[in-house]
């Protein structure tokens, strides 16, 4: 019965070790991570609590995946409104380059970013480093906010792209991206990974449950900005 016993316990020990670490919650696998997409989002819809509660969401996202120490800037635009100018995504991000949290660099500046990049439904992962539902999975989760024109900058004029600066969960619009660069159509909107459409729906535009509408959950692009 002892040599029973002590052949079974290391082995008793092992597989408790390895249920640990099987239940650990996912990390980012590289330190050099500076580039993801939100695995959650806000939840608010439209109203992310401006600019700086989308920060907060990216930075605390990098937080929890082992990210933390670099400085995180949602990839969104702001229209002109009450005397403010505009802000434009492209400016808030950092110079690049960007990896992934598998080390992939998908975009070495701000230029490639908005010309040859390499997002993919591939390479556009979450902090997590787990792929984004796209068009064909259920639920369909690829559309992401941006408020932003195809070079990053943000809209003129009166019409709302950024669902009221980012603080609507109701009436409005935001312009979204493609993050698996695929849509309805075969055409340059649909592959656009920052400008494919604006929201719509029933709640006015802006709601978490009008963004489900089309193939969205509210998501971000979050990029180191040091």
């Amino acid at each position: 019965m002892k040599t029973f016993s002590g052949i079974i316990a290391p082995a008793c020990f092992a597989l408790a070790a390895m249920s640990v670490l099987a239940s650990a919650p996912a990390q980012a696998q590289s330190a050099d991570t500076s580039f993801f997409v939100t695995s959650t989002p806000i939840g608010n819809g439209g109203n992310l609590g401006g600019l700086a509660g989308a920060d907060n969401q990216c930075q605390t996202l990098a937080q929890a995946a082992g990210a933390g120490a670099k400085t995180w800037r949602a990839y969104l635009s702001t229209q002109a409104a009450d005397g403010k100018p505009a802000i434009n995504a492209r400016d808030r991000i950092g110079n690049g380059p960007w990896k992934n949290s598998k080390g992939t660099v998908v975009a070495k500046d701000v230029a490639e970013l908005h010309g040859a990049n390499g997002l993919t439904k591939q390479t556009a992962l979450s902090e997590k480093g787990d792929i984004i539902n796209g068009r064909g999975d259920t639920p369909n989760r690829h559309d992401v906010l941006t408020g932003s024109q195809a070079d990053g900058t943000a809209f003129a004029g009166s019409d709302d792209r950024t669902c009221k600066n980012w603080t609507s969960s109701t009436q409005g619009a935001a312009m979204l991206g493609h993050i698996d660069r695929v849509g309805l159509r075969d055409d340059d909107a649909s592959k656009s990974w920052n400008t494919s459409h604006p929201s719509r729906g029933p709640d006015g535009g802006c709601s978490q449950a009008d963004f489900k509408t089309t193939g969205g959950d509210g998501l971000m692009y979050c990029f180191a900005a040091n």
